[in-house]
């Protein structure tokens, strides 16, 4: 009777401990989704950014060319994180130089067209930001739940795996300034 009920314990705790793994890797699943749909918005953007200040700064190509790579390469970019946080680096330096040569263009700067679109690329850049702490925090409840013992014993029997985070890394150019000079 006593291994019955002990055994009933052990199930019903295997069950508790699957289904909250299953719920933070479900969460860790739909901030990666709320990340795509800011990047997504970010990429539409950029185009039209880059046209408004194409038609101000005509000498300044390369910079335009510079997003216009970068953003390519950000899109292509498949899941691995790694390599998705170092091509949303490329773009953000990128996107960088083309606000700071935007500076330099007084008219520019006043045009109601890039206010609108440099307001609303700063404000993707803030939800890009947020969604990802979102997407970190839920990856390390996840890994955190699939180390500890003894849920670790039911991860790894139902096989499942840590996630990796999202962020900046090394990249010193996504950290700091761009400096433009004419």
């Amino acid at each position: 009777m006593y291994i019955l009920i002990i055994l009933g314990v052990i199930i019903l705790w295997a069950i508790f401990v699957f289904n909250s793994l299953v719920v933070r890797r479900n969460r860790a699943g739909e901030a990666w989704a709320d990340i795509e749909v800011q990047l997504k918005r970010r990429y539409d953007l950029i185009p039209n950014l880059v046209n408004t200040v194409k038609g101000y700064a005509t000498h300044e190509s390369s910079a335009f060319e510079n997003v216009t790579k970068a953003r390519s390469a950000a899109m292509g970019v498949g899941n691995n994180l790694a390599d998705k946080g170092a091509a949303e680096n490329m773009l953000t330096s990128a996107l960088k130089s083309v606000f700071a040569i935007a500076e330099a263009y007084p008219d520019l700067k006043a045009n109601q067209n890039f206010l609108a679109l440099q307001n609303e690329l700063s404000d993707t850049e803030n939800k890009i930001q947020a969604a990802r702490r979102f997407y970190n925090a839920n990856v390390r409840d996840l890994n955190t739940s699939i180390e500890k013992f003894p849920s670790n014993l039911v991860a790894g029997t139902f096989g499942f795996s840590k996630k990796e985070f999202f962020d900046l890394g090394d990249n010193d150019a996504a950290q700091n300034p761009v400096t433009v000079k004419f």
